[in-house]
Order: C-alpha cells, then sequence, then structure tokens
C-alpha cells in the first residue's frame, strides 16, 4: 500500500469559504478515483501547515490513475493558487527499493504532460 500525503499552508488572506471549497475538492477526488481505496482530509495538526490529506492507494497502477484522474486535476488547479507552501510525500509497505524513483517519475510524467499545472505547482518540466 501506498499512503499519499499532502500538507498544506494556506496563504494570507484566503478565505474559510475557499479553503472549504478547496478541502471538499480534496475530499471528492478521495470519493471519486476508484483507486483511493480509502482517505482522510482535514486539519494539520504537529508542524506548520493548515490542511492535509492522506490518500491509500494499492500500487503504482493505482497511483498513476490518481495523479490522472480529472477530479485530482481539479482539486490542484482550485488549491494550489491558495497554497504558500505544500509538502507530499508517500510511506508504504512495499518493498521494493526503487518504489521511491518510480513514484516520482511518474510524478514527472504527470508535469511533463500538462506544463499548465507542473507551473502551478511550482515543478519545473524537461525541456
Amino acid at each position: 500500500m501506498i499512503y499519499h500525503s499532502i500538507r498544506m499552508k494556506a496563504k494570507a488572506g484566503v478565505t474559510p469559504q475557499q479553503v472549504e471549497e478547496a478541502l471538499e475538492s480534496m475530499r471528492e477526488h478521495g470519493r471519486v478515483v476508484p483507486a483511493v481505496r480509502t482517505y482522510v482530509v482535514g486539519r494539520d495538526h504537529g508542524g506548520d501547515f493548515d490542511w492535509g490529506g492522506v490518500f491509500v492507494i494499492e500500487d503504482l497502477d493505482g497511483y498513476w490513475e490518481y495523479l490522472t484522474h480529472p477530479a485530482h486535476a481539479r482539486t490542484d488547479r482550485i488549491g494550489m493558487p491558495l497554497v504558500e507552501r505544500y509538502e507530499s510525500f508517500d510511506i508504504t509497505d512495499d518493498g521494493d527499493p526503487d518504489l521511491g524513483a518510480k513514484i516520482a517519475d511518474l510524478h514527472r510524467r504527470r508535469y511533463e504532460a500538462d506544463p499548465e499545472l507542473a507551473a502551478l505547482v511550482g515543478t519545473p518540466t524537461r525541456s
């Protein structure tokens, strides 16, 4: 299993309504992306972040489905303009020592296929 985690700190001036719209979009992609086994979205306690989410995905095929699903892209487009900073990381019980590199490659492929999204999240694409 892969536990995909996101932590976010809202920009100054972001309204509670904007935050709730972004969080509801995260919940929606948790509900509608078939690869998501379970999820939680809510307040982040234990660091310098305001909000977060964890999405449990079975394997790399499911991770790719999650990354490329239109509901996930919608969440990025709603939420990223509201975020001062964010942290995304994965925890897994998979024994593959190359899994981290494989996950990074999925992210790279996603951003290469969608340069607008890459610019929105601050991820450079290769030329």
